[in-house]
Formats: C-alpha cells, structure tokens, sequence
C-alpha cells in the first residue's frame, strides 16, 4: 500500500517535471553571448577587437582639431587642397569608426557597452560637425569668379564635382555662427529616434503564444512576420493583437517621439530656407517634387486593382472578410517554402546568375563566409538591413527564418545592396563611393526580380505558378503600394506641422486611418489596432525616404527585363550603374543603365504589370 505522502511527493515531482518540460518547450530567443559564431557577421575586416576600435577612436578624435588650422584660408587653392584631403580622410575613418559602432548596437540594443560606443561616436562627430561648419559657409562667401579660378586650380581634379555639389547649397547655407549653432544641435535631433529604437527593440515584450504546431513561441519583431505567413487563421489573429498591444501600451510615448522627429525635419527646412521639408529632402539627390506627386498619383489611379486583389484573396481563402493579418499568408498554403541559410544562398545566387560570374562569385564568398549575421537574439534590431564601408565588407543584418519564403528574397535584396557597395567602392574613389538611397533600392529590387522569375521558370505546375503569382503580387503589393501609402502619411504629417498644426495621438490615428480606408478599400475589414501601425515604421524616422522602395522597384521592373531581354551592352549598363556610386546624380545614373524616372512610364508599367498579375492569379484559382 502506498502511502498518502508518498503519492503527494510523487505528484509534486510528476508536477515539476511537466512544468520543467512545457518550459523547455518555450521557443526562446537566445542571448548574444549564445550564438554560434558562424551564424554571426565578423567584423574583422572594420577592426579585429574592441580595443583596436579604441586605438582608432581615439586618434580620430584627436584629429578634431586639425580642422582650425584652416580656417579663414581657403582662399588659397594650396591650402583648399589639403583641407579637403584632410577632410576625406577624417570622414573615411569616422565611417569606418561609426559602422563599427552602430553594428554592435544592432547586435544587441541592451549591450550597455557597445550604446556606450554610438554614444561616444556620436557625440564626437557632433563636435567634428561643430569644428567643420566653417567650411561650406567659408565656400560659400567665396565670389563666383574666384570660385571658379579655385575649382580650375592644380590639384583640384578629384574634388571638383564634390565642390560643385556643395555650392549647389549656397541658398540654403547660413552665417558660420548660425552653421556652428546647428552643428551642436545634431546629438540633440537624433534624441526622438533614439527614444523609439531603444523602446521599440530594447524595452517592448511582447509575450508567449502557440503557433500551429502547437509549440510555445516568444512573440518579437523577428517572428511577427512569421505568425502572419501562419497558415492557421486563429495564430494569426493572435499574434496580430498580442503584438499591437504593446504599441496600445505605449502609444502616447510613440506620437510623441514621431512628432518630435516630424518637428525637427520642418524646423531644418525651415531653417535652411526650404519651401518645406519634402524640398529639403528631395534637394540632395536633385529629384523634383513631381517626382514624388506624380508616384502618389500614379498609385491611387490604380488603387482600384489593389481592391481587387483583396477580394480575388478573400474569396479563396473562404473568408466572410478579410483584415490584415489575413494580407500575407500565401494563398495556396500546401508548397513546403522551408529554405536552411546554405539552400537559401544557393537559391539566391543561382538566381543572379545573368548578372554574369564577377558579380556572383564575389557574393557567393561573402554570402557563404561571414558577411552575414543570420538569426534573431535577444536584443537584435528588427528586420534586415545591409551596412558598409570603403574599407570594409558589405555587411547585411537578418532575422532570417527558415519557413518564411519572404526571408529569401529579403536576403537577395540585402545582396543587392551589399554588392552595389562593393561594386561602388572598387570603382570610384571614396569622396564619390557612396551612392544614395534612391539608387540603392533599384539595386536590391533587381535582385528580387531575378528571383522571382528564376523560381517562376522552376515551377511544377498551376498550382505553383499561382503561389509564386502571388509572391509577386504581395512584392508590388508591399513595395510599390504599401510604400506609397507610407510616402503619403509622410507628406500629410509634414504639410500638418507647416501648417502650424499640432500632431496628437489622436491626429496620428485618423490621418492613418483614412489613408487605410483609401488604400485597402471599402470591403476591407480595418480593426482598430491598425491605426497604430505608423508607430511602427522605424523609416518615418528617415523622412521622405520610403518613396524610394516604390520608385526603386518600378525602376528595377523595366531594368531587369531589359537586361533578360538584351545582350552584353544592356548588361554592361546596369553594371556600370551599380559602378558608379555617386559620381552621377541618380536620374543620370538611372538614365544611363536605361531607364528615365522623370517620366511616367516606369511607375505605370509596374502597375500595369501588378494589373496582369491579379488577372493571372484569378484565372489560375
């Protein structure tokens, strides 16, 4: 006979096994400190050890000061020469210094250390900014006659076009004192989105749920994208509204930090002298405003599509109606998508293959060695990004997962990205490497397109050209509409604060909430939660920079046809694209590899093509 005490301890031990295993069973993010280091980038190539990018931080503070040396006496062709060599040189290694600095933080945004890192980088080129304002104004007060004997000087020949650049903002340049004055506010601007990236990576929990295999997942930036690709409806929903509970907890702190950055961009362009902050931001890559309009316009004459698609999903999915959380699970569910890290990096440069073997071999090493920081951990910034230098590798950042087909072409966009950087940096000199953002996201949706028709030419079947039908459709879908919503929210917000109007929680939601009205339709289910989604968009932070994706991927929809559809010449002129960093302004770049965005013609063949798509994809369900 057992005895009553015997079966109580022997529950409570069953209980503390079961208990021990359904904790075991939580699918938790792991530490830093726990990552294989194969899974993680190594930033050798930057620095080797901490310690060298102390030795390298502080000579390059030191170098602060050299900057007074020249002052008033850049009148002097000789000593203009050597300030600008100075000035280079001092920027080549600060970028250097800054990228190290800014990839550590990625790696883990609670690392106190390495926030201690970007905090001291940032306040010493804010010091750089204040010892350098001088410059352009000094420029700037120079007679044109004289300016022109300058540029025409001995020596002068690699700095001339960046010259030229800089004189562009004669009108928009302010006394010395005025310069130095906004140089010392630069640590301060950034304060609004440092509050946001702290609270948005660091600091929001978002809890555990079940996924449709029945495991206990932890809900995180990194797989929110992954319950919503659940082709298990409950999860989805669940996820959805355990994620937007923390942006319903914060979201008084989150208008206010959104406001704030909002702020600072019109009190620059204000400022500055700029009609408003859409013209100040346009201003730098000298793409007119119309630009910008004629892309709003362009989508909402075909926003009547997008309603389309939402139903065409709705009535195959056997949905009563359909909300968001419904918007990015594929439509046909039964393809196994599950790519590992080596089989997606495969994929991904068999794929790229037109792109001829220079371009391929010089990812692939990368790609396979450690260019990459793979996995989500704890603390990790969200999403993904590509990150480098003159000196150093192309680095690209991922959350990747391997059940999300989504992450595979998020790794080839990453890809264009990285190897337009190394392209650039082989080819140009450092002052002109660095391309602009406008041309960088033609390079990474190029990427994609060859992706996609790489694995439409591998289908099966009906079945599977549908399900890829539809991968194309959600890529124009996210890329081109999606972003455009975006790039609308932003001007509205903006023209708000020109207008002297104050930004509430409660403006934020019901401006948002019309432009999701406009943009999903009159049949879309909108649940509440949506009209804090412009909390979460970390690129409100970078205004005026989303409309890019949308132009970016229209551009790259004409230029990769015309490089599969042409020869050695047409490839040649996209290479020499991705070769030519900033030597050219953007438009002249994108011109000369074939395509002219001042035209409408690239947004609307995009959307012409996202038209025919739809159409396919009913025919085939």
């Amino acid at each position: 006979m057992i005895s009553a005490t015997k079966t109580t301890k022997t529950a409570a031990r069953t209980g503390a096994k079961q208990a021990a295993a359904k904790k075991s069973a939580v699918k938790r993010l792991p530490r830093r400190d726990q990552v294989k280091p194969a899974d993680m980038w190594d930033l050798e190539s930057l620095f080797p050890s901490d310690q060298a990018w102390e030795a390298a931080f502080g000579s390059w503070e030191k170098r602060i000061a050299h900057y007074g040396k020249f002052q008033g006496k850049l009148t002097d062709a000789k000593t203009l020469v050597a300030c600008l060599k100075f000035h280079l040189d001092f920027d080549r290694a600060a970028e250097r210094i800054g990228v190290y600095a800014f990839l550590k933080t990625a790696e883990d945004a609670g690392n106190s250390k390495y926030q201690g890192f970007q905090a001291r980088y940032l306040n010493a080129s804010s010091r750089a900014a204040q010892a350098s304002s001088y410059l352009q104004p000094e420029l700037m007060a120079i007679a044109d006659e004289q300016m022109q004997e300058l540029l025409a000087a001995r020596g002068m020949g690699p700095y001339r076009l960046m010259l030229e650049r800089w004189l562009r903002y004669k009108p928009h340049t302010l006394s010395a004192a005025e310069e130095k004055l906004l140089a010392m506010q630069s640590e301060m601007a950034q304060a609004a989105a440092q509050v946001f990236k702290q609270l948005h990576n660091a600091d929001m929990r978002f809890g555990l749920l079940k996924n449709e295999r029945r495991e206990v997942v932890e809900l995180s930036h990194a797989s929110f994208s992954t319950l919503l690709h659940s082709a298990k409806r409950a999860v989805r929903k669940e996820a959805f509204e355990k994620y937007y509970e923390q942006y319903r907890a914060h979201e008084n702190t989150l208008a206010a930090t959104l406001a704030g950055s909002i702020q600072r961009d019109v009190y620059y362009a204000k400022a500055r002298g700029y009609p408003s902050a859409i013209e100040n931001a346009l201003f730098h890559d000298r793409v007119p405003i119309a630009v910008y309009d004629n892309l709003i316009a362009a989508v909402s004459r075909h926003l009547p599509t997008l309603h389309r698609y939402y139903e065409v999903r709705r009535r195959r999915m056997k949905l009563d109606e359909i909300h968001h959380y419904d918007t990015y699970v594929p439509i046909l569910t039964q393809f196994d998508t599950r790519r590992t890290w080596k089989q997606a990096v495969d994929t991904v440069v068999a794929a790229l293959e037109p792109l001829g073997g220079e371009y391929t071999g010089v990812l692939a090493a990368g790609l396979n060695g450690r260019w990459c920081d793979k996995y989500a951990n704890q603390g990790k910034q969200s999403g993904a990004f590509s990150s480098g230098s003159y000196d150093a590798d192309p680095f690209i950042l991922m959350n990747y997962q391997p059940d999300v087909l989504d992450h595979v072409f998020t790794l080839a966009h990453e890809a264009g990205h990285s190897m337009h950087t190394h392209l650039s940096a082989k080819n140009q000199p450092y002052q002109y490497y660095d391309y602009t953002i406008f041309v960088a996201e033609v390079a990474s949706t190029f990427n994609e397109q060859l992706l996609g028709k790489h694995l439409m030419e591998r289908a099966k079947d009906d079945r599977e050209r549908a399900y890829l039908i539809n991968r194309q459709i959600d890529e124009i879908r996210g890329t081109v509409l999606r972003q455009t919503m975006f790039a609308e929210f932003e001007k509205v917000m903006h023209a708000a604060v020109e207008a002297n109007e104050p930004l509430t929680l409660e403006r934020f939601k019901c401006e948002y909430h019309a432009l999701l009205e406009k943009y999903f339709g009159p049949n879309f289910a909108l649940d509440p939660q949506l009209d804090l989604e412009c909390f979460r968009i970390p690129h409100f932070y970078r205004a005026f920079y989303v409309y890019k994706y949308a132009t970016g991927l229209s551009a790259a929809i004409a230029l990769s046809r015309r490089v599969l559809a042409g020869g050695r010449q047409e490839l040649d002129d996209y290479l020499g694209f991705l070769k030519g960093g900033s030597s050219k302004y953007p438009l002249d770049l994108l011109r000369g590899a074939g395509v002219d965005m001042e035209r409408p013609e690239p947004v609307e063949t995009a959307l012409e093509h996202f038209g025919h798509l739809v159409d396919e994809l009913d025919r085939l369900l």
